[in-house]
């Protein structure tokens, strides 16, 4: 059985994004977008954005609808995948690429600096801070640019990289949310 979350605004607003029913495949809620977005509004247009660990692909589709100039969807499922190059070509979201690789394997390739990274991945796997150090220290981060991490409310984000700022955080449920500036 096939699920949906609707993009919240921009162009394709109101749009269904669908996803596959895959064990451990959460969306992020539409209230907890909403405010990331909200959070984001002077940074998402004309943005390169990296969605790691892309899943249903709704922080992804929903830059793009906002007026990304790049997203890049990682993500090692290969039905998550079909579904999410599915959803760009229903969308004729040309500026909307995927690639379906482990995330670590994608972040040891030739760095693509990006604006805007949002890292969700699996809970309860230790990822979040293995990541983060990952796209700092392999080059795969703008000067300035903007990281949202989401994870279980209960994980500690101790170890951050050190010229990561933390501007915002939020709890919905049992999720944490965060938004991290990068400092050059």
């Amino acid at each position: 059985m096939r699920q949906q979350v609707k993009i919240i605004a921009g162009q394709w607003r109101g749009r269904p994004i669908r996803f596959p029913d895959v064990q451990g495949l959460r969306p992020t809620p539409a209230r907890v977008r909403e405010t990331l977005f909200n959070w984001l509004q002077y940074d998402v247009v004309a943005s390169h954005c990296l969605d790691l660990y892309a899943g249903s692909g709704a922080l992804g589709l929903e830059a793009a609808s906002r007026g990304a100039r790049r997203v890049v969807q990682v993500d090692s499922n290969a039905q998550v995948c079909r579904q999410l190059y599915a959803n760009a070509t229903v969308f004729n979201a040309e500026q909307v690429h995927i690639v379906q690789q482990e995330a670590f394997r994608y972040l040891a390739g030739d760095a693509e600096p990006f604006d805007l990274v949002f890292l969700d991945p699996p809970f309860a796997q230790g990822l979040v801070v293995q990541t983060a150090h990952w796209l700092e220290d392999k080059l795969w981060l703008k000067p300035h640019a903007k990281i949202y991490i989401e994870a279980e409310r209960q994980l500690a984000l101790l170890d951050m990289p050190t010229n990561w700022a933390l501007l915002k955080q939020k709890t919905a449920g049992d999720v944490a949310y965060y938004l991290f500036s990068r400092t050059a």
